[in-house]
């Protein structure tokens, strides 16, 4: 169970690289364009955000079986749940301009927030 489980967790470690970076280009492109962020980016943002909260549940079962390599790998995983309800919450708040330029600056830390955990895996 524990190789199935370390596998899942890595696999989708690497979907969510490559689903915030597509949102990092989504948003990137509608921000250079002046265009608002739609319904469809907000609630790919919320898909994104569901993803991380199933990954660091994984994660959490995991470290109780095993220990990772490296500690900060927890942190990066802690950051990126904590991080993301953040910008969403606060971003929405605000005028649009700011909530594009703020979704689309996550969506690039996240990215490479998740590159860094699985580096330190």
């Amino acid at each position: 169970m524990i190789d199935t489980l370390a596998v899942l967790h890595a696999r989708l470690a690497l979907a969510l690289i490559l689903f915030a970076a597509a949102l990092g280009v989504w948003s990137s492109a509608g921000l250079l364009l002046r265009r608002r962020v739609s319904p469809g980016l907000r609630s790919s943002y919320l898909l994104m955000i569901a993803l991380t909260a199933v990954q660091g549940l994984m994660g959490v079962v995991l470290i109780t079986m095993v220990q990772p390599r490296e500690l900060v790998h927890v942190v990066y995983g802690a950051f990126a749940i904590v991080f993301l309800p953040g910008v969403y919450l606060w971003a929405g708040r605000g005028d649009r301009g700011r909530e594009a330029v703020f979704m689309a600056a996550s969506c690039w830390i996240v990215a490479i927030t998740y590159g860094r955990g699985i580096l330190t895996g």
